[in-house]
């Protein structure tokens, strides 16, 4: 697709704020499925470096998170797809942070800028994503802790395990079987 035919960074912020978090973090097909029509694309741009000097902005580098942490997770849910950008989100996000992007972000989109520390399998990540959550709701900081004690007991996600082909420890199992954290 020509460049110029691509949504903006804009068209994608406001697709993102419009659908809100009752979407967000919901599994809603139609919703997956729009999403996906209109931005698939971009999303391809993003993974591909095509679209990196948006990073330069906060409003860029929040389209740019969307488009490869969320994305991914709405368009492929299920399939090793959803995590393949998940690298390079986390190198966004760690430049926007540094660069104080995430801090000219209405507060509700801010956690999009932290969400790729809370999707990493590095403890160290984790706990970065427990400081960067700490300034915003009670409920996003609930879900950073939880994650960050995952990584802390097992190392990485035991939900991510059949994804990737990982073989579960008993632990791991036990855990899932147990009702432990889905994704």
């Amino acid at each position: 697709m020509n460049p110029a035919e691509l949504p903006t960074a804009r068209d994608i912020v406001g697709f993102w704020r419009q659908a809100g978090p009752e979407r967000w973090f919901a599994k809603n097909e139609a919703f997956d499925a729009q999403f996906r029509e209109r931005f698939l694309a971009a999303h391809e741009a993003a993974a591909h470096g095509e679209l990196d000097h948006w990073a330069q902005g906060a409003e860029g580098a929040l389209a740019l998170l969307v488009l490869l942490d969320q994305f991914p997770r709405n368009t492929w849910r299920g399939n090793a797809r959803m995590l393949a950008t998940d690298a390079k989100a986390l190198a966004i996000a760690r430049q926007a942070i540094e660069a104080g992007l995430d801090l000219k972000t209405d507060e509700e989109l801010r956690r999009f800028f932290y969400l790729p520390f809370m999707h990493s399998e590095s403890l160290d990540d984790q706990q970065r994503s427990v400081e960067l959550n700490a300034a915003l709701d009670a409920n996003t900081q609930r879900f950073a802790v939880l994650h960050r004690d995952i990584i802390a007991r097992f190392g990485r996600f035991p939900h991510r395990n059949k994804l990737l082909g990982r073989t579960s420890s008993a632990e791991e199992q036990r855990f899932l079987d147990e009702g432990g954290f889905a994704g």
